[in-house]
């Protein structure tokens, strides 16, 4: 079955549900409603509108993020869009 593009990115969308900084680990939840743990290596990248940074002090509970994995470089963790945008947002 061919997946179109909003449902594939609808379903590489994750929410942060909870951050444990001293560990690099993230808990989030994917669109389906299942949550699991991410551990960041000291590599990782977040990457939001309001910067760039190699560690998860970036990233709030609620926010909507995107990881993209990578073989030749960190992976990144990319910041979709903030809590605080979600609640405003016209899909909410």
């Amino acid at each position: 079955m061919v997946q179109s593009l909003t449902d594939w990115l609808q379903q590489s969308r994750l929410t942060v549900v909870a951050i444990d900084k001293e560990n690099g680990r993230l808990r989030v939840k994917q669109q389906e409603g299942q949550c699991s743990d991410l551990t960041c290596h000291g590599e990782a990248v977040v990457v939001a509108d309001d910067g760039t940074r190699g560690d998860l002090d970036l990233l709030n509970p609620g926010d909507i993020i995107r990881v993209e994995p990578a073989i030749d470089r960190p992976e990144r963790v990319i910041v979709v869009r903030r809590a605080w945008d979600e609640l405003t947002s016209p899909e909410f």
